[in-house]
């Protein structure tokens, strides 16, 4: 399978700024059959895409994985999950600010993405009456300026790539500010969702050059779901923001019917590492709200994994499968007949740094807290 291009007559001018639509009644590709079920889900999950990328769905195919990522499912009204399925409230110390690790904060500064992935752990965000998002910063610089230990800041929400570049320049600006923030991430699908928010915004890479120095480095966090998502724009958009300074990797959830084969995964590892944005983590979906359709149960999951990780080189071969769980990263690292082995990644509480644990396999599992631990002997 090889990455969509665009149509000829799309490539002879220079393509136009992504064009927004709200009401999925207004998708060409979505019967009028179809409409009002779905819209019953959207009053309730909201929904958003664009243009550029809606050209990329195979209309005639219904399980197509690219419809899958933004067109709603009936099946989201499911009673399943919980909309903070990782306590993301827990370790919320300020409005818009989130402390769970020593070394790195999260600001949350915008409430809005390109599309809304309809799997997204973060649909609270984007539903009437939730105000966690913090449009104005400040407090969550003050708070980073105090905590001398935190060297990475994660701009995330929604999508920051959707503020304005001024705004973007403000929050940079202040971060750089201050001397013990060594590492600015940020979190975005605009690369997959409108690759042109970084080419045609010559202000933005002007920032990004300003920003991103040799020794304190922007990384932006890319979403890339399936391996039809880079198109030639989605790659020209990433040798963009290279050749601006900025450090690019990828990372995205394990989901069904999406990017649920190792193939997929394969061809998408691979290709991401010639274009200079390698895979970082696979996530193992979390059990939200609306979510029940796109669950994986966690041993398929590393069955998939570890079976795409058989080929590409070494630079293919580099991400980790983990569970964004409440207590922290736990990582999958083996799968046998009789046990499932984890280790935490990253730890909320840091006696849990690196702990090792194994557990009864169990093939409907989907998530940490349905697996029963095995008592290990003394040694």
């Amino acid at each position: 399978m090889q990455p969509m291009r665009l149509a000829q007559s799309e490539t002879d001018e220079r393509p136009r700024r992504a064009r927004y639509i709200r009401d999925v009644g207004s998708v060409e590709g979505v019967s009028e059959s179809e409409v009002e079920a779905l819209r019953k889900v959207t009053e309730k999950y909201a929904f958003r895409a664009n243009d550029y990328y809606l050209r990329l769905i195979d209309w005639s195919d219904p399980h197509d994985p690219i419809r899958q990522i933004v067109i709603p499912r009936v099946e989201e009204l499911n009673d399943w999950g919980t909309l903070d399925a990782s306590n993301e409230r827990a370790y919320t110390v300020g409005h818009g600010v989130q402390h769970k690790y020593r070394d790195t904060v999260l600001l949350l500064c915008n409430e809005v993405c390109g599309a809304y992935c309809r799997y997204c752990f973060r649909k609270r965000l984007f539903m009437d009456g939730n105000d966690e998002v913090s449009n104005d910063v400040s407090a969550g610089i003050a708070y980073i300026a105090a905590h001398p230990e935190v060297t990475n800041v994660l701009l995330t929400g929604g999508d920051p790539l959707l503020m304005s570049t001024r705004r973007l320049v403000e929050i940079l600006g202040a971060l750089r500010q201050i001397p013990h923030v060594r590492i600015i991430r940020i979190g975005s699908k605009m690369p997959a969702f409108d690759p042109l928010r970084v080419l045609d915004d010559s202000e933005l890479q002007a920032t990004f050059r300003r920003y991103s120095t040799p020794e304190k480095r922007i990384y932006l966090m890319c979403h890339f779901d399936h391996p039809r998502e880079l198109t030639d724009l989605a790659v020209s958009g990433i040798d963009c923001l290279l050749r601006n300074q900025v450090i690019c990797v990828n990372q995205c959830p394990l989901i069904r019917g999406i990017n649920d084969s190792s193939a997929v995964l394969d061809e998408m590892f691979s290709t991401l590492s010639y274009v200079g944005c390698p895979q970082y983590y696979l996530f193992q979906g979390r059990p939200t709200q609306g979510n029940e359709p796109y669950e994986m149960p966690l041993v398929r999951g590393w069955q998939i994994f570890s079976e795409a990780l058989q080929h590409g080189s070494g630079l293919a071969r580099r991400p980790r499968y983990v569970m964004s769980h409440a207590t922290g990263k736990i990582e999958i690292l083996a799968v046998d007949p009789r046990y499932i082995s984890l280790r935490y990644h990253s730890a909320q509480d840091p006696a849990n740094a690196g702990r090792f644990g194994v557990y009864r396999r169990d093939d409907q599992a989907y998530w940490f807290d349905q697996l029963q631990q095995v008592a290990m002997p003394e040694v």
